[in-house]
């Protein structure tokens, strides 16, 4: 699935650093917020 730009991401929850889970929705707007995606570890995209 891609997200076209302008477009407004899907809600998703996913655990933070602590493992605390955190629904994108819930802090939308009340915080800054950076989505960073990467491929595989050890894939040809990655090394």
């Amino acid at each position: 699935m891609g997200v076209q730009i302008g477009h407004r991401a899907p809600d998703f929850e996913l655990p933070d650093q602590l493992g605390f889970q955190i629904r994108l929705y819930d802090v939308i707007g009340a915080e800054n917020i950076v989505l960073f995606f990467y491929p595989k570890d050890d894939s040809p995209g990655c090394t």
